[in-house]
């Protein structure tokens, strides 16, 4: 199983979510984790790509305009992915992300 943690920013970003963008959220994260786990690449629904400028970080698309980044981490569980969760909102947040 995947495991992930959550930047303190990331934690505010989604204390700022509405409960329907949050459950949004929640549903494409679903997705991402039954994509990690036959790792196979993603669904071309979610989106995923490296952040223009960055290095390592990485966007999923969560709705038309949500956007969530995250990088991957050491692992903690053997042979499985670690997701650090760094930012999750609107498009702006990659200008931060």
């Amino acid at each position: 199983m995947p495991t992930y943690t959550t930047l303190p920013r990331f934690q505010k970003d989604l204390g700022q979510l509405s409960a329907d963008d949050r459950q949004r959220f929640r549903e494409a994260v679903r997705k991402f984790i039954e994509d990690l786990r036959r790792g196979r690449g993603f669904r071309p629904s979610l989106r995923v790509k490296g952040v223009k400028g960055t290095r390592g970080i990485y966007e999923m698309t969560w709705s038309p305009d949500g956007r969530a980044t995250f990088q991957y981490g050491e692992p903690i569980a053997e042979g499985e992915p670690h997701v650090v969760w760094r930012r999750v909102g609107t498009h702006a947040i990659l200008t931060e992300p």
